[in-house]
């Protein structure tokens, strides 16, 4: 009788082991960046509305690394391991090394750049009437940013240095005269540096088409996979436009922005990949449908 109980008490760890292993491998983590910002904010919700859409035979879990890396540096750890995901510009080599999820995450905003200069300087900004005039002025952009060939194909002078905090350190210190960022970007920057004397550019809107994506590693199809099927299918239903209309640093800083008085200089992006899904409208912000907006911009084309 004794060994009987024994050999049903091995069968119960045995199952209770088993049982541990299973549900192991049903919950995958997905490794990211940490979250500092409202912006990465919205990023980690992106990736919780893919999960919540896709058909998942895993469970998934988001989890914080305790690094901060650059993007060369995150695109080395996805292909090995370190890290699952991250948010970046699209580059053909990102494409050719990486796994894209073709779903612009900022639909396109990313390449509507507002620029962050000194508070002294907003007359020399307002003098700018010509592209001509905008390349007097230096630009600073970081060194790996898919942003910076971007800006330099134009003929824009640009400094690049290697981490984004030096970005606001170097325009303050008069190393260069702005700092381009995303429409939604720049005020939380500049508010969050009280110590430094900034702020948002108001005359000037530069125009270049960007598409922001997820990346995985290149051998991880199925996360990919996920991704692409949560947020494809988010897109469908509307809820991907909810929650980025109603996240609150972008619905404030459209609204601040204040684009139909802005001068509208459009570039080229000699590096957006041909499989950029540009004929899919309803992945892309149409800011300047609005017919006022239209009749008051001052657009000038770089060729």
């Amino acid at each position: 009788m004794l060994s009987r109980f024994k050999f049903l008490h091995v069968l119960v760890l045995v199952a209770v082991g088993l049982s541990i292993q299973l549900e192991a491998k049903e919950t995958q983590v997905i490794s990211h960046l940490p979250i500092q910002s409202a912006q990465d904010q919205y990023f980690s919700e992106l990736i919780k509305l893919a999960i919540k859409h896709a058909d998942n035979g895993h469970k998934y879990k988001t989890e914080e690394i305790n690094q901060k890396l650059n993007q060369q540096q995150q695109a080395i750890r996805l292909n090995d391991g370190r890290l699952s995901i991250m948010w970046a510009g699209t580059t053909p080599d990102y494409e050719e090394r990486l796994n894209p999820i073709r779903i612009p995450l900022l639909k396109g905003l990313q390449g509507h750049r507002i620029f962050i200069i000194r508070a002294n300087d907003q007359a020399r900004f307002s003098s700018i009437n010509t592209f001509a005039d905008l390349q007097q002025f230096k630009a600073g952009q970081g060194r790996f940013w898919g942003d910076t060939s971007i800006l330099k194909n134009a003929d824009l002078p640009v400094v690049t240095p290697l981490k984004k905090e030096s970005l606001f350190y170097m325009v303050d210190g008069e190393r260069f005269d702005y700092f381009p960022l995303a429409v939604h970007e720049p005020w939380s920057e500049v508010q969050s540096r009280q110590d430094l004397q900034l702020a948002v550019e108001k005359q000037i809107l530069l125009i270049y088409p960007m598409a922001m994506y997820f990346f995985t590693g290149k051998d991880d199809v199925a996360l990919a996979n996920m991704l692409r099927q949560g947020l494809n299918r988010a897109v469908a239903n509307g809820e991907f436009d909810k929650v980025f209309y109603n996240t609150p640093h972008i619905k404030a800083a459209l609204k601040l922005a204040n684009l139909s008085e802005r001068k509208v200089f459009r570039i080229k992006n000699p590096n957006l990949p041909a499989a950029t899904p540009l004929d899919r409208k309803e992945l892309w912000l149409d800011i300047e449908s609005d017919n006022d907006a239209k009749k008051n911009q001052l657009v000038v084309a770089k060729m």
